[in-house]
């Protein structure tokens, strides 16, 4: 198992200055496909999410024509919401490794509310997968334990790969899904809707750089 030593889990980019704009069901990408509830190939810098940073801790921001998201401090991670809000929901997208160590988290978010409550669905370069949450402030683990929140799989393509991550919400059910393949399953209750987005992060070495491309929300 992986041990788990994030010291403030979800530090939020700019502590979530408050959002900025709304956008509506589709961003750059649109599909006819009635069941595509929103996409985005991040080719617009204008597709809606807002809340894009850079300094010398990390960024988020459209960047080498897709979403960027690259955490240059330790025990940290960063996201970004496209400012929407969604119940049931399939979020995928395609999540490459562009630089940094493989011992990393990325992955999407569903039913964020606010900085202090959504649900993560993770994976890691170095092959391990956790689903959480985060409630009224407090960070829960649906997998794993409190020490090692981050549990095996063979699934993940290590190194400077594309990864594809899909987290589906859907009622009370949670899965995560890392290139197809089905590597948990949790259940909770705490949230019911709100944004998705995007998130990574770091553990003991800094430097995760993941480049996000072909993000899309469907109906489950």
């Amino acid at each position: 198992m992986k041990q788990f030593h994030k010291i403030a889990l979800f530090v939020s980019v700019l502590v979530l200055a408050a959002l900025a704009c709304s956008v509506g069901s589709s961003g750059s990408g649109d599909s006819s496909d009635p069941n595509i509830l929103f996409q985005d190939d991040f080719s617009s810098t204008a597709s809606g999410w807002s809340d894009t940073y850079r300094d010398a801790e990390g960024m988020t921001d459209y960047d080498q024509g897709g979403f960027r998201i690259q955490v240059l401090q330790t025990q940290f991670d960063y996201w970004a919401n496209p400012n929407l809000s969604f119940t049931d929901v399939r979020v995928e997208v395609d999540a490459t490794k562009i630089g940094g160590p493989d011992d990393n988290d990325f992955g999407v978010i569903c039913r964020y509310t606010d900085n202090s409550n959504f649900y993560f669905l993770l994976g890691t370069s170095d092959g391990f997968y956790a689903i959480g949450k985060y409630s009224g402030g407090n960070v829960d683990y649906l997998t794993g334990t409190s020490d090692a929140a981050f549990l095996e799989t063979n699934t993940t393509k290590g190194g400077n790969a594309t990864n594809k991550i899909r987290g589906d919400c859907v009622g009370n059910t949670l899965t995560l899904y890392i290139n197809d393949s089905q590597v948990a399953q949790v259940t909770d209750s705490d949230h019911t809707s709100g944004d998705v987005g995007l998130i990574a992060g770091t553990f003991d070495e800094s430097g995760t750089d993941i480049l996000f491309d072909n993000f899309v929300v469907r109906k489950p």
